[in-house]
């Protein structure tokens, strides 16, 4: 059923992940050149990763299991992402290729909040499940 809250919070997590990478930067290098994540190929690709399988996981609603597993691999994949920008910020010594850091590099934290959420409605669904067939 498509119709159900864990599918506004995918596709929520799916519009974070594919659109707004186009609109918001990640950082200004000290030259004033504003880095979005097109122009990077690895950040494209996990961030686009992050999409894609958020609108798999809205379609696996016949199976909630599969659903709830791909939430969690898209939490992991949105980690991994996280940690390429921590790792971008720290490795650079003081200012010389990161200069701001734009609002870009806090998605995959919105894309996470939204994929736990969705998780955890998925979870309750399941566990409705579960309980309707002790009844029978």
């Amino acid at each position: 059923m498509l119709q159900r809250i864990q599918t506004i919070y995918l596709l929520s997590a799916a519009v974070i992940s594919a659109g707004l990478i186009f609109v918001f930067n990640l950082w200004v290098t000290e030259n004033d050149i504003v880095v979005y994540a097109k122009d990077n190929l690895l950040y494209l690709a996990l961030f686009l990763g992050s999409a894609i399988l958020s609108v798999i996981s809205i379609f696996m609603f016949k199976n909630r299991k599969t659903q709830f597993m791909l939430g969690r691999l898209n939490i992991i994949l949105n980690f991994i992402l996280l940690g390429f920008f921590v790792y971008q910020s720290l490795s650079i010594s003081g200012e010389t290729a990161v200069s701001k850091k734009g609002i870009g590099m806090l998605l995959p934290i919105i894309s996470i909040v939204f994929l736990a959420l969705a998780n955890k409605a998925i979870k309750k669904d399941e566990d409705l499940v579960k309980s309707v067939d002790r009844l029978r």
